[in-house]
């Protein structure tokens, strides 16, 4: 008998099954490998074609190689993990997350915390005008700015917008932050799936994208076409290609730090969840203005070795 090199399925309207005359038999009288797959309708026959067609191209694209970014400082961060973990989830300080981040070469945009007046005008001399002031807590640093001071330019408003801030917060402490260049906002998120383990997500920061959830989502460790292929994923990332005339964002600076953020998780099993929220993607860099890192105890898995589809 000639092999058989076109795939073929059968469609019998409304029955559910393969017919016995289309099924080989297995041990337990189930269909096996060999029978004529079968559906109630042409609509399913041909989905399920098209799957195992998109299916096949995915197996035969190139996986892309497993390289560790350089400068990662692994003993340090373990070293951080160590003084902060507990048994239970523990939401590290911004100070503590700026520094693990930087041991994977991830630099959060420099600030300076801040208490008074004078110190918050010093700071941003500092770090030079523009600066940024924002309300220390997650609830000052919503979409909405009203813990948010940006683009302040001048001694004399870093003193106006601490005071403003003082009293919106009801604290002195604030922060002031340098002014990343401006470029598109973006997230980059883990997430912990008990199916598939550590998931990293990627999409552009908006009401109506995250409305639509449109995230694209891969399983930890990435390849580096996996990381291209995340940051290219979600249906708003035109945008970040200059669709509608803008300039287009640096692309391959996302893509290393979706590799980094990556190496951080898999060497790393008590983070237990990080969010990096706005990645502000310039044409000439990504810049990481805001972060925050959640450990806890590493889950419990029966299965062992990297999480790779391949």
């Amino acid at each position: 008998m000639a092999e058989v090199t076109k795939p073929v399925v059968t469609t019998f309207l409304a029955v559910e099954g393969i017919p016995a005359e289309l099924a080989v038999s297995g041990p337990e009288g189930e269909p096996v490998r060999g029978s004529v797959p079968s559906y109630p309708s042409p609509e399913r026959a041909v989905a399920a074609l098209a799957r195992v067609l998109r299916y096949a191209r995915w197996r035969e694209d190139p996986p892309g190689e497993y390289l560790r970014p350089s400068g990662i400082r692994r003993e340090r961060a373990e070293d951080l993990v160590r003084a902060h973990f507990t048994q239970t989830p523990v939401e590290l300080s911004d100070q503590v997350t700026a520094e693990l981040l930087a041991c994977y070469g991830i630099e959060v945009t420099a600030f300076r915390l801040v208490d008074s007046v004078s110190s918050a005008r010093a700071a941003a001399e500092e770090l030079g005008f523009p600066v940024a002031l924002k309300g220390v807590g997650r609830r000052w640093q919503t979409r909405d700015l009203i813990g948010i001071r940006l683009d302040v330019g001048s001694p004399a408003a870093a003193e106006q917008a601490y005071a403003e801030l003082v009293e919106v917060t009801g604290q002195p402490e604030i922060y002031v932050q340098q002014m990343a260049p401006k470029g598109s906002s973006c997230v980059f998120e883990v997430i912990d799936d008990p199916s598939f383990g550590s998931l990293l997500s990627f999409g552009l920061s908006g009401i109506a994208i995250e409305l639509l959830a449109d995230r694209a989502y891969h399983v930890i460790p990435l390849s580096s076409v996996d990381a291209e292929r995340l940051i290219r994923a979600p249906r708003a990332a035109p945008l970040l290609s200059g669709y509608g005339g803008a300039q287009p964002a640096d692309l391959a600076a996302l893509e290393q730090l979706a590799l980094r953020v990556s190496c951080l998780v898999e060497d790393l099993p008590e983070v237990r969840s990080l969010r990096l929220d706005p990645v502000l993607a310039a044409p000439k860099q990504a810049s990481v203005t805001s972060a925050r890192i959640t450990l806890g105890p590493a889950p419990t898995r029966d299965d062992t070795g990297p999480r790779r589809l391949r």
